[in-house]
């Protein structure tokens, strides 16, 4: 059961969220893509107020790195064809001297920038792996995930307690304790490796290990919660920032499926996937209040460049409940109890699911469909309450929050949480890691000392810059202002001729 919510019970956010959703304005633009690393397509050329706009078509050898926004990484030297360049910024470079014997090839060779890019996503020595010895497949689960993510033997917390689908506080308070003792304040997350229980009292185990018990993030039935203060928040570090470490379970019934779900999650960084997306607003009234989002997700992705959705109005019964039979699925969200012929469909790595009914967070069984069906289906992260929510919006995921923070290079785990207003009732399952827009990519060509960068991580809501220095304490001086895009897509930035050993690219 899922009993409607009472419109006026909830503070103005919920109205807001309900009747007139934020979203994000977005456009694309073309270019080329022969000389990347990384898929290239709807790149778009920046606007800035200080660049002047050039076409010019070159051959050369580049060099090329890609990053995680910690600077630049491993180089790479690829040999392009003809490029065009969308956007290019020039300076002056005359030389009293430039026609003297200092431009002949015993001058100095021109030394490659390192760029320091804004962070996008947690890192895996940014995240704890924490286990129920008394869980055998915790155990195993556990030893997969850390070899295959690189994650440090110290990052590991081990903790015994039963394997029920309920914890009291009682029992879990020296639990919380001993995680929160035992971690340095480098780490932002934590991927809990066991599948029940699923609940602390009345709240989420995932939210109870992030936000501590407290039974104001749990009013159930059919009142509102108290919120996460994580909702679309600005931030890249969640536990130094706000004090929040978020949590995600990796879950599973067996250790096949458990090691399927993580190969997915890796399978999907840096893959720019171009999957379709289905957002569906069913014959159950109830269970679709999410339809004004998703309508609103859809407008705002539908430029060149923009994710594939497709919004499915099928509240008059004309048509179908479900998206059956089809391949290529990286984002499908509906609401109903039970959501037929999942597994007809190929979900690609990365794919994110679910579902908004009551029960979806009761896992691995429910007496609606648990959440861990789209996980077995081939999804790569899903979300669901564990104890009767009423059909709050604010209690389940926001499209037109997830999809723009998981774009820019977020995680899932990341993404995930920044999309739910009021968590402390919901579970988040699936691989934390998975970043299928994380890395930017670096190019220098060496002929016209020229800097590429192309990357997703830029927000249509804010003003960036480049600017340059001598050291990589700074002091930066900006070299190129003004740098917006009108709508998400991903974008390449141009600059050139380099002069300096350090470039930045940060928000204003």
């Amino acid at each position: 059961m899922l009993p409607s919510s009472s419109p006026t019970s909830p503070p103005s956010a919920s109205t807001s969220l309900l009747l007139a959703l934020t979203c994000f304005a977005l456009v694309a633009c073309a270019g080329d893509d022969s000389a990347t690393t990384q898929p290239t397509e709807g790149y778009g050329g920046v606007t800035s107020e200080t660049a002047t706009t050039t076409s010019a078509t070159t051959s050369t050898t580049a060099s090329s790195s890609t990053t995680d926004g910690t600077g630049s990484s491993e180089t790479d030297t690829t040999t392009t064809g003809p490029t065009t360049t969308d956007l290019t910024t020039t300076t002056d470079a005359t030389d009293s001297d430039s026609d003297s014997d200092s431009d002949s090839e015993t001058g100095p060779m021109p030394v490659e920038p390192t760029v320091l890019l804004p962070k996008q996503g947690l890192l895996p020595e940014e995240l704890a792996v924490i286990v129920n010895t008394d869980d055998p497949l915790s155990t195993a689960i556990a030893d997969y995930y850390m070899e295959a993510r690189g994650i440090l033997a110290e990052n590991r917390i081990e903790l015994s307690f039963p394997t029920g689908k309920t914890l009291s506080p009682e029992l879990f308070a020296p639990l919380k304790a001993t995680v929160d003792d035992a971690l340095g304040p480098e780490i932002q997350a934590l991927a809990l490796t066991w599948t029940t229980p699923y609940r602390v009292g009345c709240m989420s185990v995932t939210s109870a290990f992030a936000l501590g018990f407290d039974d104001k993030y749990c009013s159930t039935p059919c009142n509102p919660t108290s919120p996460s203060g994580l909702y679309n928040a600005d931030v890249t570090l969640p536990y130094t920032e706000a004090g929040i470490r978020l949590a995600m379970n990796i879950a599973a019934t067996t250790e096949e499926a458990a090691k399927a779900l993580i190969d997915r999650g890796i399978a999907s960084d840096d893959t720019f996937p171009t999957g379709d997306g289905f957002l569906v607003r069913t014959t159950d009234q109830a269970r679709s209040v999410r339809w004004p989002e998703f309508i609103s997700t859809v407008d705002a992705w539908d430029h060149e460049g923009g994710l594939d959705l497709s919004y499915i109005d099928n509240s008059e019964g004309m048509g179908s409940n479900v998206v059956a039979d089809t391949d290529n699925i990286l984002f499908y969200f509906t609401g109903l109890a039970n959501v037929g012929e999942i597994a007809t469909n190929t979900y690609i790595p990365g794919a994110v699911a679910d579902h908004l009914t009551s029960y979806g967070g009761q896992i691995p069984d429910s007496g609606q469909m648990s959440i861990i069906k789209w996980l077995e289906a081939g999804a790569t992260a899903s979300y669901g309450t564990v104890v009767e929510p009423c059909n709050y919006p604010q209690k389940f995921p926001d499209t037109t929050v997830l999809l723009p923070n998981y774009f820019r290079g977020q995680t899932i785990i990341e993404a995930y949480w920044k999309s739910v207003a009021w968590p402390g009732e919901g579970i988040f399952v699936g691989e934390p890691l998975a970043r299928p827009w994380g890395a930017s990519t670096v190019e220098w060509d060496p002929d016209d000392m020229s800097l590429t960068i192309t990357t997703t991580l830029l927000d249509p809501a804010k003003t960036y810059q480049l600017s340059a220095s001598d050291s990589e304490d700074g002091p930066w001086t900006p070299v190129l202002e003004g740098i917006t895009i009108s709508e998400h897509m991903q974008t390449e930035i141009v600059f050139g001729p380099t002069e300096s050993p350090y470039y930045r690219l940060e928000s204003l």
